[in-house]
């Protein structure tokens, strides 16, 4: 009886039609659960106003793995971060460092949203030594669209002091 179970779950059919019907079973086995849970119910996609004084927009890209990430923040006028949104070309590791730095961000100040570092999020995933160029691309996200909001913010004090004027 064991002899024919084995050679049935062992023969390469059995494989193939198992890889085949359940492909979150090898997901599973290469990625830590946090990062499947955020791969396959990311958190938080989609765009804002990029227009918005209130947004900042961080774009960026790493040309090593061809992974690119948009990450926006609104942020309140009490510089609460009270929204974000992002958008991720790449793999399911740079997928779940987006999604997870999108719940972080929210309901941190400006100041604290660039505490947050990419040992941090790698952690936070379990992520391995190969991915962490993911929670890299992440940490500079969130920086890139802090300085986009900061941006906006100082033109726009420039413009009310030129109008006083």
């Amino acid at each position: 009886m064991a002899s024919s179970v084995t050679k049935k779950c062992l023969s390469p059919l059995a494989f193939l039609s198992r890889r085949f019907s359940a492909p979150e079973f090898i997901s599973q086995c290469c990625y830590h659960k946090k990062v499947v849970d955020h791969y396959e119910n990311p958190r938080n996609v989609g765009s804002l106003d990029k227009n918005s004084k209130k947004v900042g927009t961080g774009l960026v890209g790493a040309p090593a793995c061809g992974d690119v990430m948009k990450l926006q923040i609104e942020v309140d006028d009490e510089g609460k971060i009270v929204d974000a949104r992002f958008k991720t070309f790449g793999c399911g590791s740079a997928i779940a460092s987006s999604s997870l730095a999108t719940e972080w961000v929210k309901g941190k100040s400006v100041d604290e949203a660039l505490m947050i570092k990419n040992t941090d999020i790698a952690k936070e995933l379990s992520l391995p030594p190969v991915k962490l160029h993911c929670s890299m691309l992440a940490e500079d996200a969130i920086k890139a669209a802090l300085a986009d909001y900061r941006l906006k913010q100082d033109g726009e004090q420039q413009e009310a002091v030129r109008a006083s004027r």
